[in-house]
């Protein structure tokens, strides 16, 4: 009894305390420009629901640059230990100790970039457009930069200084189409169910991700005979990924499924931070050194790694990826539709999670905008423009933005609560680094599967809807590319109706030569009874 009074008593306190902190931030000048009252907030309020945002998004910043380092990043043949490097460029599939030592500070430095851009966005979102609305890199855009354009371990078309210039020459164009209104225009010439499978297909494709050998829990590997099988094996060719023995008998994957269904089922029972869950749980007995699952083996980067993480509490200073933009592989043709594709994405994304955000918080006016959407639209473009000076790829309005909301959050503060989050989250930066692929792939998994979704409204009975949308989603994990699958959606949307668009043509010419024989009828019958009466 004593106790249960004790804690009443103290609850009391708080909530007093809460009451009046809540008045004098309303009734300041904070309070009132960020308009705490008029949206019915307030400040205790707005923290928790940025505290509750940052914990459902969290999981971007491993997970970020996890698939950003696998593109190689600045790493090259260069970094490779000279007394492996046999064949130079194969030196980087190899698990050659130079190159992976440089991949590992590579991912040091993206765990950084990764977090101090959300932070200045969130920031941003907050102060300038003041709306609940949390900004990080996205999720698809990052894949096809990793392994579309630059390629993993640097086998694409693009070096990754190139991939970063076309990141930061998108997000000024973004800028450029949201100040003169462009922006939504453009994203309306797609099909829509084009639009709608574009989702579904980078979902898939970020799930393919998730399953491979290497970039995820490893379920999924190379086979001479069929491309892809089942694999999980106890031993795999180190540079190919394919299976050497013991299907399904890697204990790295069971781990992850593990870690999988413990965020499944958060997830269906709308826990908030349900990925952090999973993720954490897998990483922390991953940590754990001399067991079958161990991030940290007996090898001298396994050591090296290891005597980093021990510091946990460190900042680190960005050294390789920063400021790496180079427009002088410009000349490329693949360059120009790695733009297209990737403002298309990007314009895609955005005005989708902007606007599905502010109808849930209820910001929405009849004409279908909401109030500070304006701002949002700069915010995100200038956003991106930092992310690639820092080396990371195109940052968005995340979906995870409805935990804050769902909490209450209606203001600015929320956001500039999540940036602060990220801050924090620079001192951590020797736990976030040492996450490993099994802890990472079931996350990504997770949200292919929550991309799904939209999948219901594309209109399957009609076939000239349907079949480009079906090439659309399919073509994104099986050619491993968005942009195939984005072209030939469009291409075939195009060909399927084209007999129709050749009628349309037809039919238009017809009532134009109609319309034109009707007037010279017209002005041929005014001209006759315009003539004067021939006399007898």
């Amino acid at each position: 009894m004593e106790r249960g009074g004790r804690r009443n008593c103290f609850s009391k306190i708080l909530a007093r305390a809460s009451t009046v902190v809540n008045q004098a931030v309303a009734k300041s000048s904070a309070g009132k420009y960020f308009k705490l009252e008029a949206r019915k907030s307030s400040f205790s309020k707005e923290l928790r629901a940025g505290i509750a945002t940052f914990f459902t998004l969290a999981y971007i910043i491993s997970v970020n640059a996890s698939i950003l380092t696998d593109s190689g990043g600045p790493c090259t043949e260069n970094d490779c230990t000279p007394a492996q490097n046999k064949t130079r460029p194969a030196c980087k599939f190899d698990m050659n100790p130079g190159y992976q030592s440089c991949l590992e500070r590579t991912k040091n430095d993206l765990i950084v970039a990764t977090s101090l851009a959300s932070m200045v966005a969130c920031f941003a979102m907050g102060s300038i457009a003041n709306l609940p609305l949390a900004l990080a890199p996205g999720m698809g855009a990052n894949a096809f930069f990793a392994y579309n354009m630059v390629g993993f371990h640097g086998s694409g078309a693009l070096s990754y200084s190139t991939g970063l210039a076309v990141i930061m020459l998108e997000g000024c164009l973004f800028l450029l189409l949201s100040a003169t209104g462009l922006r939504s225009k453009l994203a309306r010439l797609i099909p829509r169910s084009v639009r709608l499978a574009s989702a579904v297909g980078i979902g898939l494709f970020l799930a393919f991700t998730g399953l491979k050998v290497h970039q995820g829990m490893g379920l999924v590997g190379p086979s001479k005979s069929t491309l892809v099988m089942l694999t999980a094996c106890l031993k795999t060719d180190s540079a190919t990924g394919e299976c050497l023995g013991g299907t399904l008998q890697s204990p790295t994957f069971w781990l992850g499924a593990v870690g999988f269904l413990i965020t499944a089922t958060c997830l269906s029972r709308q826990v908030h931070g349900s990925m952090i869950f999973g993720i954490a749980l897998v990483t922390v007995v991953s940590w754990i050194r001399d067991t079958s699952v161990t991030i940290f083996p007996n090898t001298p980067l396994g050591d090296s790694n290891y005597e980093y993480f021990k510091k946990v509490v460190s900042f680190h200073t960005i050294k390789s990826t920063a400021g790496k933009m180079r427009f002088s592989g410009f000349k490329s043709s693949s360059v120009w539709m790695y733009l297209l594709t990737i403002l298309y994405v990007d314009i895609l994304d955005t005005t989708g999670s902007m606007h599905s955000m502010a109808e849930l918080a209820g910001f929405t006016n009849e004409n279908g905008g909401f109030e500070g959407e304006y701002l949002a639209f700069l915010v995100d473009g200038g956003s991106t423009i930092i992310g690639a000076a820092l080396g990371t790829t195109t940052l968005t309005t995340y979906v995870e933005s409805t935990a804050g909301i769902r909490e209450g959050g209606r203001t600015g503060l929320t956001a500039i609560t999540v940036g602060f989050c990220f801050f924090l989250s620079l001192f951590f930066t020797p736990l976030l680094t040492n996450v490993p692929p099994w802890a990472v792939g079931p996350s990504l998994i997770m949200v292919g599967a929550m991309m799904m979704k939209v999948i219901r409204e594309i209109e399957w009975t009609d076939m000239k809807e349907g079949v480009p949308a079906f090439v659309t989603m399919i073509l994104m994990p099986l050619s491993f590319s968005i942009a195939n699958g984005i072209i030939a959606g469009i291409g075939i949307y195009i060909a399927v109706h084209l007999p129709d668009y050749a009628i349309r043509v037809w039919r238009w010419g017809v009532r134009m030569k109609n319309s034109k024989y009707d007037s010279r009828n017209q002005i041929t019958a005014l001209a006759s009874t315009d003539l004067p009466a021939t006399p007898v």
